[in-house]
C-alpha cells in the first residue's frame, strides 16, 4: 500500500490547494475499517485547522476529486470525517506481479560503500555457560543485526567478552585447589561449564569460610571481606595484573576452555559475530582518552586523585571515569572500546548495545560522556534496553548454579518438540536423522519465537511447553504454515508464472497482496526501532490471513485457470515472505512437517 499511499498523499495535497485553496503540510492515512467498504482511509479532520467547514462536506468534495483524477480509486465513501477510499483490484494486481518479479522482496542489498552500523550483543564473562538471559540477549542483537542489514545497511556484529577480573580468578583459584588437573577432555564436559563449575564451587567454599569467620566472633560484613579464599583470589588478580606468567598462563588456559564451549553454543542457538574484542585487550584504552579529557576541561581531578565527570547540569550524577590509583573502571573501558571500534572500522556511524535494562544509567553517562569527548558519531548510539526473563520457578543466580543453561534449554526444546509431534503422528514417512532435524528445527523456533514476539523493553515469563503449541501465535504454527504451503506449490503441474492482469479479486486476496506488498515497510519500521517483535507480529498477521484464504478459497480446485494461477502465486508469495521474515529472527522453516 506503500506506493499508492504516497502517489495519494501527493492528490489529496493538490486537491486541498485546488478545492479549497490551503497548502496542508501531510495526510494522515488508516487501513480502513472492516465494517466499511474501502482500502484506505484519509483522515480528514486535522484539515480542519486549515480550513472551515463540515468534515463530511470535505470528504465527500476531496472523495470526488480523487476519483476523477486518480485511475486507481473506483469508489469511495465518507464516514463522518473519514474518507474511505476503494481501491481498484488491477492496482493489487500490478502490486502482485512487482513482488512476482522481485528476488527476496523486501530484502535491499547492502551499500558496501555506505555507512555502517556496529550490533554489539551477547558479552559474556568467562566464569561460566550461556544461560536463558544470554539466549535473549543473542536472539535479539543477532535479529537486529539480520533486520538492518535487510533495510540495506552494511552491519558488524560484535561482541565484547569479559575475560577479566575477580570472577575469572574465582574459577581460577577454585580449579587450582579442587579440580586435581581436570580438563574438558578428561571429564567430557563443556569448557564453559567446566569452569562455571568451580565459580560455584568458588561461592560454596566462600560461604563456609565466611560462617566460621562469624562463629569466631567477626561481623557479617567483616567476614565477608576477610574470608582466606576471597583475599587469595584478590591477590591472584593483582598479579594477573602485573603480568605474572603462571597466573597468566592458567588464565589462558581456561578462557580457551570458556571460548570453545561458547562457539559449540553460539553454533547450536545459530547466532555469528565478525568480529570479537576482550576486555583484557580494552580495558587500559580508555585511560589515554580520559587524561586528555582531563587537560580539555571535560573531566575533573579530586583531592584523592581520583577523576571524575560532573553530568548534574544534564540531569545526571557526577561519574567517576579513573580511580585514585589510576586503574580504568568500566565505564573507562566502555569509551575506550567504543572509539577503537570506530579506530578499526571507520565507515561505522552507529552502535547498537544490547544489554539488558539494569544498565540504562549506565548507557547515559556513557553516550553523554562520548558526546562531550566530541565525537561526531555518538549522536548515533543506541542501547536496546530488553527486560529479564523469568520462569515459573522465579529468578536465576549464575553463583548459587540455578541457572537454566543455555544448551540444556536447547536439549530440552527439541526433547519436547519430539514428544509432541510423537502425539500427533505426523512424521511417518521421514528417517530417524530426518525426525531428529526436524525436532531441533521445530524446537528452536519456538524458542526463538516465543522470545522475540514480544517487545524487547518487556519482561517475560518463558514456559518451554506453552512455546511449542502448533496452534496460535507460536513458532511451530508459523512453520506448520510454510510447509503447507510447499505442500501446495509441489502439487503444482502446470506453469503458473504468467501475470494476471484482469479479474475480480477475491477480499481475501487482495488482503494477502496488501500484506504482502508492506513487507518491506515492515522490515523499515522494525529496523528503525530495533524491533524484531514488529516482524514476528507482522509473520503471525500474514499467516493467520493465509490461513483463512485457505479455509475460504479453493486454490489447486479451482475451475477457472487464471483463478488457480493467482492463487498459487500469493500462496507462493506468501511462504517466500514467511521464509525471509524468518530469516530475519534467526528461524529455519521446515520443507515438510
Amino acid at each position: 500500500m506503500m506506493s499508492i499511499q504516497k502517489s495519494l498523499e501527493t492528490g489529496v495535497i493538490k486537491a486541498m490547494d485546488s478545492l479549497f485553496d490551503v497548502k496542508i503540510p501531510s495526510v494522515e492515512f488508516q487501513e480502513t475499517k472492516k465494517d466499511f467498504e474501502g482500502d484506505l482511509t484519509v483522515v480528514v479532520f486535522p484539515f480542519l485547522r486549515f480550513v472551515k467547514g463540515n468534515p463530511a462536506v470535505i470528504a465527500e468534495k476531496l472523495g470526488n476529486y480523487l476519483k476523477e483524477n486518480y485511475s486507481e480509486i473506483t469508489n469511495f465513501n465518507v464516514v463522518k470525517g473519514f474518507l474511505n477510499l476503494v481501491i481498484d483490484d488491477t492496482y493489487y494486481l500490478k502490486e502482485l506481479d512487482k513482488i512476482n518479479k522481485t528476488k527476496d522482496f523486501g530484502i535491499t542489498k547492502a551499500d558496501p560503500d555506505g555507512d555502517a552500523v556496529m550490533v554489539e550483543y551477547s558479552s559474556p564473562n568467562t566464569n561460566k555457560p550461556l544461560h536463558l538471559g544470554h539466549i535473549r540477549n543473542n536472539l535479539l542483537g543477532y535479529s537486529v543485526a539480520e533486520i538492518i542489514a535487510a533495510g540495506g545497511k552494511k552491519v558488524y556484529k560484535t561482541q565484547i567478552i569479559n575475560d577479566r577480573g575477580i570472577h575469572i580468578c574465582k574459577s581460577m583459584l577454585a580449579w587450582q585447589r579442587f579440580g586435581n588437573g581436570e580438563t574438558p577432555e578428561s571429564t567430557g564436559k563443556k569448557g564453559d561449564k567446566l569452569v562455571g563449575d568451580y565459580y560455584v564451587k568458588f561461592d560454596q567454599e566462600y560461604k563456609k569460610e565466611i560462617s566460621e569467620l562469624i562463629k569466631s566472633g567477626l561481623t557479617e560484613d567483616e567476614a565477608k571481606k576477610q574470608a582466606p579464599i576471597l583475599l587469595e583470589a584478590q591477590k591472584m588478580l593483582r598479579s594477573w595484573e602485573s603480568g605474572d606468567k603462571e597466573v597468566v598462563s592458567l588464565w589462558k588456559k581456561m578462557n580457551e576452555w570458556v571460548y570453545d564451549g561458547f562457539g559449540i553454543t553460539y553454533k547450536d542457538l545459530g547466532v555469528d559475530f565478525d568480529i570479537n574484542y576482550y576486555e583484557s585487550n580494552t580495558y587500559l584504552i580508555g585511560k589515554d582518552v580520559v587524561l586528555e579529557g582531563l587537560k580539555k576541561g571535560i573531566f575533573y581531578k579530586k583531592e584523592d586523585g581520583s577523576v571524575w565527570i560532573d553530568l548534574t547540569d544534564e540531569g545526571l550524577d557526577e561519574k567517576i571515569v579513573l580511580r585514585a590509583d589510576g586503574t580504568a573502571v568500566y565505564m573507562t573501558q566502555d569509551i575506550g572500546t567504543a572509539i577503537q571500534r570506530i579506530k578499526d572500522h571507520p565507515d561505522i556511524n552507529s552502535l547498537v548495545y544490547t544489554v539488558g535494562n539494569e544498565q540504562d544509567y549506565h548507557f547515559k553517562v556513557l553516550f553523554l560522556i562520548l558526546k562531550k569527548l566530541g565525537y561526531s558519531w555518538a549522536q548515533h548510539l543506541y542501547h536496546l534496553s530488553y527486560g529479564m526473563v523469568d520462569l515459573p520457578s522465579g529468578k536465576m543466580k549464575s553463583r548459587e548454579g540455578t541457572v537454566v543453561d543455555a544448551d540444556d534449554l536447547i536439549v530440552e526444546m527439541t526433547n519436547t518438540a519430539r514428544d509432541i509431534s510423537q502425539e500427533l503422528g505426523k512424521l511417518e514417512a521421514y528417517s530417524e536423522e530426518e525426525k531428529e532435524r526436524l525436532y531441533k528445527i521445530i524446537g528452536l523456533g519456538a524458542l526463538k519465537y516465543y522470545i522475540l514476539k514480544v517487545d524487547p523493553k518487556k519482561r517475560i515469563l518463558f514456559d518451554p511447553k506453552e512455546s511449542i503449541d502448533f496452534n496460535g501465535n507460536t513458532g511451530p504454527f508459523i512453520q506448520y504454515t510454510y510447509a503447507r504451503i510447499q505442500s501446495i506449490i509441489r502439487k503444482v503441474d502446470f506453469d503458473y508464472s504468467k501475470q494476471i492482469a484482469n479479474i475480480k479479486l477475491h477480499p481475501k486476496e487482495k488482503e494477502l497482496i496488501k500484506l504482502l506488498n508492506s513487507f518491506p515497510e515492515v522490515i523499515d519500521h522494525a529496523g528503525k526501532n530495533l524491533s524484531p517483535a514488529l516482524i514476528a507480529n507482522y509473520i503471525y498477521e500474514l499467516v493467520k490471513t493465509y490461513n483463512s484464504f485457505y479455509q475460504t478459497v479453493p486454490i489447486l480446485n479451482s475451475e477457472n485457470m487464471d483463478e488457480k494461477i493467482l492463487r498459487i502465486q500469493i500462496s507462493e508469495q506468501t511462504g517466500n515472505t514467511i521464509k525471509n521474515a524468518f530469516r530475519l529472527l534467526g528461524i529455519e522453516v521446515p520443507e515438510r512437517m
